[in-house]
């Protein structure tokens, strides 16, 4: 176990060029590479050619096609041909797959999933979510949505006269460890080498700071999609593009309103007609498309009509819908996306009137409404210059060339979403890279033993907020041995954390002990290290619940801390002592035994109170006894003394 040697914390500074770009080879990337915006609803390729981003048109002439796939008996459909057949195929026909890339089946957000869709959502051995044709062909969501990226890979081939072999692909700023992972996995499926995950309101950022060359400052993106929600701030000066903080919500979009929209107009005709039409797939495709289209309209004109020709039998759908009575309905949703807003500006440590500019992302923010509400929390009209759907796609292909080299001295500095540390001695968490830094980077801190003669020290790796490792996330833990026996708090061992631009943590560590020339240990490596990637997977309801504790418990866990720093500091002056008796102790007299190990009992059992059963022991009186026990001790030994210098005496004369 460790203990915290103070004062000897070490940043390893980089240079932020450096930083974005020192960890690809530029000399490998022959081939152009490509931006990939893998929306939930739809998704856009863009290149970089000379200095400038343009968006591949697809074989329809549409510069965003639907992340729709379909499988019949003989092909497989993407797009808008999948789109076209969704009526007739429902049951095969799968959307809005991202929502549950990475996530397992018993996830609440893919329960509610399974009563909303029309294909089917069935549990893989591993406990994924994963996807059932009516033949009982089952996909991952990544293999979903590897072929929506294969079918960016020949539009991009299309207009290029060799193959695509390297992508930059963008995912939700809260995706988590494994939906990263398994967005990576899908561009391998798609015969792609994805060489940057990058978050989508950040290369939005890229998009308007690049591609629209505005001046320096400080930008919310505020990205509203089809399925996902992010909002991240940035601070852009001189090409460095620097996220501040980040916030959203993976599960809310425009296909919530959607289906909010289709419910609707069930529960409008069944009132109508007394006819129930859940059971009818071909009635709710078409219901579905028709609420898609509703909401699009609105964006635009005051009123709508929804007209549904014989959706059963003899019977139709005939109903107008104004832009106010869409607004209410869509509230609810709106409404979420305002806390996290808050969260975002609070963790960058700045206030709305810091804000220079509001870049709106995602369809949804085409709805007067949602601008309204962005123009009420920021407090200034958001900028509308960029292209919603297509300014993700945009900064992905910045990236790209970035990445290449064909765009020079750009940096792209993203942050972790929760707190990094380790356990040291007590069951403490020790803090080694605050939520909301900027990766990649790499950090180290040197500890020490806590006993004497501690030859191994266990590294276990922690992700949260709390002081206390217990009320943390374990995201892994491994040992480093062959430390030589010695003194407690004379080994140097730096433990260090290197998290690069994907977000891959890899920590280390290393006995640094300055060993004489003699002694067998000298010059002789003794490091150990563990990736940690796809184990700090955090949905975003459990970052909001960790960020939530630690606010709500911040009172009674500085508290606590300090009976638990006590404990420790207790129970190190207990084991001083008993090696005191052990040394001592046939020299001393009886009773002074039972004295100090009475009292070396009695603390330990309060540092057992304290530490196992959150009984919470008087510090004061705790310190009084601790006192009293040094003195006795002291007494002893000086006892001993005294009688081992008689007896020298006596034996000289």
């Amino acid at each position: 176990m460790f203990t915290k040697r103070a004062n000897l914390a070490k940043v390893l500074h980089r240079s932020l060029r450096s930083r974005g770009n020192n960890f690809l080879n530029h000399a490998r990337l022959t081939h152009n590479v490509i931006g990939i915006d893998l929306g939930t609803t739809n998704s856009a390729v863009a290149l970089v050619e000379g200095d400038q981003a343009r968006i591949l048109e697809n074989e329809e002439g549409g510069r965003t096609t639907p992340s729709i796939v379909a499988f019949n008996d003989k092909d497989t459909l993407v797009g808008l041909p999948a789109k076209r057949q969704a009526l007739v195929n429902p049951r095969n026909t799968f959307f809005a797959t991202k929502r549950l890339i990475g996530r397992k089946f018993e996830d609440e957000e893919v329960q509610k999933d399974i009563k909303n869709t029309l294909f089917k959502i069935v549990e893989h051995q591993n406990g994924d979510a994963w996807l059932e044709t009516s033949d009982g062909r089952q996909f991952s969501p990544s293999q979903i949505s590897s072929v929506v990226l294969q079918k960016m890979k020949h539009i991009a081939e299309s207009h290029l006269p060799e193959d695509v072999k390297h992508a930059v692909v963008t995912v939700p700023a809260y995706f988590n460890d494994s939906q990263r992972q398994a967005t990576k996995s899908a561009g391998q499926l798609a015969g792609l080498e994805v060489l940057r995950v990058i978050n989508e309101p950040t290369a939005a950022a890229l998009a308007y700071g690049i591609d629209q060359k505005k001046p320096d400052g400080i930008v919310a993106v505020f990205d509203f999609g089809g399925g996902t929600f992010d909002v991240s701030i940035l601070d852009i000066e001189d090409k460095v593009f620097e996220v501040r903080a980040t916030n959203g919500n993976t599960h809310l979009g425009g296909e919530d309103v959607d289906l909010m929209l289709l419910n609707f107009i069930l529960d409008k005709f069944k009132a109508e007609h007394g006819v129930d039409l859940l059971s009818d797939r071909m009635a709710i495709q078409r219901i579905r498309e028709a609420a898609e289209k509703c909401k699009i309209e609105l964006s635009h004109v005051k009123e709508t009509e929804i007209n549904i020709p014989f959706i059963t039998k003899d019977k139709h759908i005939k109903l107008k819908l104004t832009e106010d009575e869409l607004d209410e309905m869509s509230l609810p949703y709106i409404n979420k996306t305002i806390d996290p807003v808050k969260r975002c500006l609070r963790d960058a440590e700045l206030s709305a009137r810091d804000i220079d500019e509001v870049i709106l992302v995602g369809g949804m923010t085409r709805m007067p409404k949602i601008r309204k509400v962005v123009e009420g929390l920021f407090k200034k009209a958001p900028n509308t210059s960029v292209n919603p759907d297509e300014a993700v796609a945009l900064g992905a292909a910045i990236q790209g060339a970035v990445l290449s080299g064909q765009i020079k001295n750009v940096v792209l500095l993203d942050v972790t979403p929760l707190t990094l540390g380790i356990e040291t001695y007590g069951g403490l968490f020790s803090p080694l890279i605050p939520r909301n830094s900027a990766v990649p980077l790499k950090k180290e801190q040197a500890f020490s033993t806590a006993v004497d003669g501690q030859t191994g020290v266990e590294v276990r790796v922690y992700q949260g907020e709390r002081p206390l490792v217990k009320d943390n996330k374990l995201i892994g833990n491994f040992k480093l041995a062959n430390i030589p026996s010695g003194p407690k708090g004379t080994p140097q061992i730096v433990v260090s954390f290197d998290i690069d631009a994907d977000g891959i943590i890899n920590v280390s560590a290393t006995d640094k002990t300055p060993y004489p020339e003699d002694s067998p240990h000298y010059g002789k490596p003794n490091s150990v290290s563990i990736q940690v990637t796809g184990q700090t997977s955090m949905s975003e309801e459990e970052i909001k619940e960790v960020l939530k504790q630690s606010s709500e418990n911040a009172k009674k866990d500085a508290e606590y801390k300090q009976h638990v720093e006590n404990a420790t500091r207790v129970d190190i002056l207990c084991t001083d002592a008993e090696n005191a008796v052990t040394q001592f102790g046939k020299l001393m007299d009886e009773e002074d035994t039972k004295a100090i190990n009475d009292i070396i009992d009695s603390l330990k059992a309060k540092v057992t109170d304290v530490r196992e059963k959150g009984i919470l022991h008087d510090v004061a009186k705790m310190t009084e006894e601790v006192n009293q026990m040094q003195q006795v001790t002291m007494a002893a030994v000086k006892k001993v003394a005294i009688r081992q210098q008689q007896q020298k005496k006596e034996q000289s004369q």
